[in-house]
């Protein structure tokens, strides 16, 4: 979806005179966001296409993560994914199986005690992110038809990996 059509979408649910008001902007302007930006002058470069911007000039996705935060999510990098031909499915099934036995097993040990630790739950959200990411990169090579991109994945034992910003 073209950020366009999220911020119409968006409008949909408020009044463009709201948002205007509140961010001390033109209508006309709140407006022009909301089309396609062409040659020919229609539409204006929206504040979603200049946050990217930032994103990708920085490297840095605090932006992005902010904003998930402030909305009440938590950001999850989706790892790159190019699949080729060549992986068999079983071993990652097997790996997407056993690091959810191990947050599992992880969430029991915590709450033993019938508490759980700002570090215990620092390391649970870890875990529960790094698996997070493995497993949709299983299912991006899965749409794709191919899993051999699943070795260049890092398994959620591993650690995070950082990839580019993607368009």
């Amino acid at each position: 979806m073209e950020s366009h059509e999220v911020l119409r979408r968006a409008f949909a649910k408020t009044s463009p005179k709201a948002v205007a008001s509140d961010l001390g902007v033109s209508l006309s302007l709140v407006y022009k966001w909301a089309e396609h930006q062409s040659e020919d002058g229609s539409g204006s470069r929206n504040p979603l296409d200049r946050l990217l911007k930032i994103v990708e000039l920085s490297g840095d996705t605090g932006i992005v993560e902010w904003l998930c935060q402030q909305s009440g999510g938590y950001f999850v990098r989706n790892p790159k994914s190019s699949c080729q031909k060549g992986f068999e499915v079983l071993p990652a099934t097997n790996e997407i199986v056993g690091q959810f036995s191990v947050l599992l097993q992880q969430i029991s040990e915590a709450a033993l005690d019938h508490s759980i630790s700002t570090q215990e739950a620092k390391e649970i959200r870890e875990c529960w992110d790094k698996l997070k990411s493995y497993t949709e990169g299983f299912v991006r090579c899965c749409e794709e038809g191919d899993y051999d991109q699943m070795m260049h994945i890092p398994k959620p034992s591993e650690g995070p990996a950082r990839y580019p910003v993607k368009r």
